[in-house]
This record gives structure tokens, sequence and C-alpha cells, in this order.
């Protein structure tokens, strides 16, 4: 995920926050900069909310059918804010708006379910389920309102109360949703706070707060970690990534360099699961380098609101920075830039679509997580090394196998170290299934019923049988 938040924003007002449209650079709206003091009020109304809130599953289901319909409403002026905050085309925007109501109407029809445990004792136990209380949720950038909703729907459902934080970089769109779910939502069972840290800092720890889930980087992951553990609450982390994609030596590379540029290049790069590192056999490896490079040379790069976009800014300055200064490392050390290489000439955070090969050992680029647009082609001798190589640090987000034979291509896939492998795709999840990294990639399960059951904890009750 991005690099850590240190909500470097330009100058601003007191008690404002500017916003600023990556597609110009400039500054255009403002939000709250709320202060950490501010907080102690916000989660003693969460906490007022939440008996209310826990004590009707009807109303809970009906109330986030509600929910979804309005943001479904709300879509354009949502999309579209979206788009100007964060940078993405606005064909992708609306698809963020449109997985945040199928979250909220999956979330809705799903329940916990009461188990009966039968042990040979003469007494009836059961295991029932139990909300936790108000959960804090700490949002990135790069999908602010996908994932806030990965967040407070399975949240909300199980009978939470929430207090949400997006980034200071995208705060706008997720305050509009905020405002949404308001006219569906009991008051205070779900509240946006916006500003700068400290304020993500003391939502963590509150004392009032009984979990915290956050997405981000790993070293503010554990931060965010350290700081709930002051009052025990539970953790839910989806961290860095830095996805492999393997090519077997029978993948028909015309077939698949489109869904491999873009499983690399969609949102600008900007996704945590997204292809950052390819391994190729060396004697299809040219061929591999080139099919991508002529997409990246070829993709309509710009401002996310002209719908000739298909590949817009990165989001923030610093994080231009960041992935001009790895690229530029790589070419030092002798890489070769088969496509881009730059960041693009006149206003706002645009890089070129870039395709590395020839890296040097060790490269940045290669053992980190770039999170942009930028993606280096390795070549291997045998799968084993691939294999190596791919397990080869510290992150464990997902993967993927590339071939013809799909059963050797799901055997190597077996092998990779993550949480999630594709085959002949990459970074598709379903609404049903479970999400989860290894290694510095994450604790806890985000997605389906797990999700569910995240926000919940086990309730056993025993009574004799009757006579």
């Amino acid at each position: 995920m991005p690099m850590p938040e240190t909500d470097h924003v330009p100058g601003d007002r007191a008690g404002r926050l500017p916003v600023v449209d990556p597609a110009t650079g400039e500054s255009f709206d403002e939000a709250p900069d709320q202060q950490p003091g501010e907080l102690d009020e916000v989660v003693a109304r969460a906490q007022r909310a939440w008996p209310g809130w826990r004590a009707d599953p009807a109303a809970r289901t009906a109330a986030l059918r509600s929910a979804a319909e309005a943001v479904e409403t709300a879509g354009e002026d949502l999309a579209r804010l979206l788009t100007r905050e964060q940078g993405k085309p606005l064909a992708e925007s609306h698809a963020e708006v449109a997985r945040t109501a199928a979250r909220l109407r999956y979330f809705a029809d799903l329940a916990p379910r009461t188990r009966r445990i039968e042990d040979g004792r003469p007494v009836h136990s059961e295991i029932r389920w139990r909300p936790l209380g108000p959960v804090a949720a700490i949002v990135p950038w790069n999908f602010p309102l996908q994932l806030a909703a990965a967040k407070f729907a399975p949240a909300l459902a199980a009978g939470n109360t929430m207090v949400l934080k997006p980034s200071p970089f995208t705060p706008l769109a997720t305050r509009l949703l905020g405002s949404v779910l308001a006219t569906a939502l009991p008051e205070d069972v779900l509240t946006v706070v916006t500003g700068r840290e400290p304020l993500g800092a003391r939502l963590a720890s509150h004392p009032g707060i009984r979990h915290v889930t956050f997405t981000g980087s790993v070293p503010t992951g554990r931060a965010v970690a350290a700081a709930a553990a002051a009052s025990l609450a539970r953790v839910t982390l989806e961290l860095g990534g830095n996805d492999a994609a393997v090519l077997l030596d029978d993948v028909e590379v015309d077939r698949i360099a489109d869904r491999l540029f873009w499983a690399a290049f969609r949102n600008c790069g900007q996704v945590c699961m997204a292809v950052k590192r390819v391994y190729v056999p060396a004697r299809l490896h040219a061929e591999v380098v080139e099919a991508l490079a002529q997409r990246a040379k070829t993709v309509a790069v710009g401002p996310g609101l002209d719908p000739e976009t298909r590949l817009g800014p990165l989001n923030n300055a610093a994080q231009l920075a960041r992935v001009e200064q790895v690229t530029a490392q790589a070419l030092a050390g002798g890489a070769r830039a088969a496509a881009g290489g730059h960041r693009l000439d006149g206003p706002g955070y645009f890089f070129a679509p870039t395709i590395l090969t020839d890296l040097p050992p060790g490269s940045a680029v290669v053992t980190e997580e770039q999170f942009g647009p930028v993606l280096p082609v390795l070549p291997y001798r045998s799968v084993d090394d691939a294999v190596d190589a791919a397990n080869g640090t510290g992150f464990g987000l997902g993967g993927s196998v590339w071939g013809t034979d799909l059963d050797r291509a799901e055997a190597v896939a077996d092998r990779l170290e993550c949480g999630t492998a594709w085959i002949n795709h990459h970074a598709e999840l379903s609404l049903a299934q479970p999400f989860a990294g290894v290694k510095d990639s994450g604790v806890g399960v985000a997605g389906g019923p797990w999700g569910l059951y995240g926000n919940l904890r086990p309730f056993v009750v025993h009574r004799p049988q009757e006579a």
C-alpha cells in the first residue's frame, strides 16, 4: 500500500485541510482539519449509538440496503469528486462507487450463525456472536471509498458502530459518502473524521475503540498495532504488497499481455495487490518486454475527468517523488527503460508508464513496493529460481502464475508465499472470498463471512439438557 502517511499537505489556514487535484497540482477545496482532542466526543457518541444499533438485526439489514441505494443515487457526484481528489479515470471512480454499494448489499444479507457444540456431555452448549463496540477504520488514498466500505460494511452489519478516518489527501469523497450514508443510517452509527496526524494515531489508541482496522504501509501498520495495544483493541491490518507474476514457458504472450499490463498499471499502479514484478523465462524475456513496452508507450495518460484517459496521475507529490527516486536509482545502476522512466512535463503528478529491464541485483524497485506506474521485468532460468525470487521479499499479499497448462500453473501457484494466488489473471476479488496477507503484508482477514466474523466475538451459553 502507500508509503507512510506523513500528511505533508500544502500550506493551509487554521482548522482547514487543503485538497489538491493531482492532475494539476493545485488545491481546489478544503476539508476540516480536526484535532485529536475532538475524538473523545466523537467516540462517546459512537458508544451511545451502539446499544440501539446492535439490538435490531432486521433494522440493520434494512438500513444497509437503503444505504446501498443512497450510494447509487449519489453515484455521479461521488465519482466525479473521487476523480478530482484522487486522480483516477472517471470510469474507475464509477466502478469504485458501484463496489461500495455492492459491499453494503452483500453484508446486509450476511448474518452470523449460532452453532451448537456436540461434545458428548449432558449439556446444551451454543456459540453465539456479539459485536465488539465502536470500531475505528483508517483508510489510504488509493481506493478511499472502496476500502472504507470494505471496513464499514462488515463492521456495521455485525452490529458495531464506526469512526472512519480517510487519508488527508482524499477526504472529500469520503465526507460526501458519510453524508449520503447518514440519510439511511441512525445518527452517530458512522462518523467521518478528517485531519492530519496525530489524528489517526489518537484514534487507533483511543480507549473507547474496540477494533482498529487499517490499510496502508507496513511501518504505519506497525505503529497502529502498537497504539491499539494500549487498550488491547483487536487489529486488522492490510499492509503492503509486492506481488510477483510468474510467466511459464508455455505462456502465449500475445494472449495475456493486455491482462498482465492492466494488472500492473490500473489506478496508475497504486494498488496494493497490483503486479509489481514480472518473472519471465529467459527465451521469452525480450518478447514480453516488447509487448508491455508497446502498451506503456501508447496508453492514454491524462486527467481522470478526460474521457479519453486510461491512466491518470499519481495521487500526491510525495508519491511521485518516491516513484521517480526508485526508478532513477535503478537506471543509474544499469537498468534500461524499455518505455518511460521519467516524470512527464507539465502540471500535475504524472509519471510516464515505465517498463524496466536489465535490473541490477537488489534494486529497490524490485525488492520494495514502488506503488506507481513502473514495472520491472526479470528473466529466470528455472521455475525454481522464479519461485524463490517471487518469495524472496518480506511481502506476501498476492501473486500469479501465467501459462496454458493450468494444472502445472496451479502447482507453481501453490508454492507462492502469499494470501491469494491467481492463474492467468491477477487482483480480481469476489466479495464472498477472504482477503489476507502473510509475512509483512498483514494481520487478520477481510472479505466474505471472515470479514463479518472479524467484527464479532464468540459468546458461549451452557445449560443443562432437559431431563
